[in-house]
């Protein structure tokens, strides 16, 4: 009796394929959700009275801390509300 050589080439027509879909898990997929960790942690991390930058660019204080929003103090008696997500980082006090 002859193997079945058909199924065997089908195999080997699929290889390509996922090595292609492991080859966007760890130069895609991986990667993002790494960083979505990190910027989840930067953000549970945040304290009152730490400095940070939105992603708008202006630079604050954080006066106050809500569920879904930040009170930023951007200068004296001049405070607004920004969601969570606008922070772009914490600056580093050194």
């Amino acid at each position: 009796m002859q193997p079945n050589t058909g199924s065997a080439a089908a195999i080997y027509q699929f290889l390509p394929i996922i090595f292609i879909f492991i080859m966007f898990y760890f130069f895609f997929i991986r990667p993002q959700s790494t960083e979505q960790k990190k910027r989840q942690a930067m953000l549970d991390g945040i304290k009152k009275n730490d400095e940070v930058v939105t992603s708008g660019g202006i630079y604050g204080t954080i006066v106050n801390i809500k569920d879904k929003t930040f009170t930023l103090r951007i200068d004296d008696n001049v405070k607004i509300e920004i969601d969570k997500n606008a922070v772009g980082h914490v600056v580093v006090k050194s």
